[in-house]
């Protein structure tokens, strides 16, 4: 009976399996079968092209290519100092929710969700006309205050960026550390106000600490949402060109050697070591967050 419970039980995963299989296995599996060929075309190309076996040296190519390599550096850096800040300002907005009462907490909850609910590409339009020196508000707002800005200059357009992801990102960062501090017993707060401690050192001594997880969490699906950025800048390459290169993301050269120039088994290895890249990150932010957890 316990055997026949089991299977049934396992029963309900299989259309989970089979969603993980064809959706993200077969794609994996077939984008490093294709990452080891490449198009061979004789003369002119006239004579059309053949495929090739060429083992590892795409990802030879792509090891030493310092445009991809340079692309990956860039957004690395980028996300050092993107998701920190967005985890911070997540961290203190919950905190603050979690100050309130619950009805409070609900209503400022839904409206600082909001602007997770704008599809990203909506969202990096409409920061885009905020932007715009022509039609925005905020050139005119800070020439009041006697800033000369433009938001599409090389040394703005990071900032940019990381604006509009910081306030696409923080309220849903924002709810999953909300929610693990709802999981805090409320015996702890009330013996260590007791014990005469102020709000903050609360904050700082148990709600912190408890939502460790949490921000483990989230700072690893950051991570890997950084790593693969692409329709903010490929927006902003369509209004500063010159700012915004082809090359600006790792995404955005994959996508350009695929649909652009065509070499998709370039792009395929491309694809395999960003992957692995995302994969090395992960873990050793992972183990390094478990640690200090520790």
């Amino acid at each position: 009976m316990t055997r026949s419970l089991r299977w049934k039980g396992a029963a309900f995963t299989v259309p989970f399996q089979l969603g993980f299989a064809f959706l993200y296995l077969l794609p994996i599996g077939y984008a490093v079968h294709q990452s080891l060929f490449v198009e061979q075309r004789s003369g002119l190309g006239l004579d059309g092209s053949t495929t090739e076996f060429a083992g590892l040296d795409n990802y030879a190519q792509g090891l030493t290519d310092s445009a991809f390599m340079t692309s990956v550096l860039r957004v690395v850096l980028f996300a050092c100092v993107q998701i920190p800040v967005m985890l911070f300002v997540s961290l203190v907005l919950a905190l603050l929710l979690d100050a309130v009462t619950s009805r409070v907490a609900g209503r400022f909850r839904i409206l600082l969700l909001v602007p997770y609910m704008i599809p990203g590409v909506v969202a990096a339009i409409v920061w885009i006309n905020l932007y715009s020196p022509e039609v925005g508000p905020l050139t005119p707002l800070g020439e009041l205050f006697g800033f000369d800005w433009n938001f599409f200059e090389p040394s703005m357009v990071w900032p940019s960026i990381g604006n509009l992801l910081t306030w696409h990102g923080i309220g849903y960062n924002m709810v999953i550390i909300y929610s693990a501090l709802q999981g805090v017993p409320r015996e702890l707060f009330e013996a260590a106000r007791l014990d005469g401690a102020s709000e903050i050192r609360i904050a700082r001594s148990i709600k912190i600490p408890h939502v460790r997880g949490a921000l483990v969490l989230t700072g690893l699906l950051s991570i890997i949402q950084m790593l693969q950025i692409f329709n903010e800048p490929a927006l902003f390459r369509n209004v500063t060109p010159q700012t915004v290169s082809d090359s600006f993301t790792p995404i955005m050269i994959i996508y350009n050697q695929a649909f652009n120039a065509g070499d998709y088994h370039y792009a395929a290895a491309l694809s395999v070591l960003l992957a692995l890249i995302l994969g090395v990150a992960s873990f050793l932010f992972y183990r390094f967050t478990s640690k200090e957890a520790d």
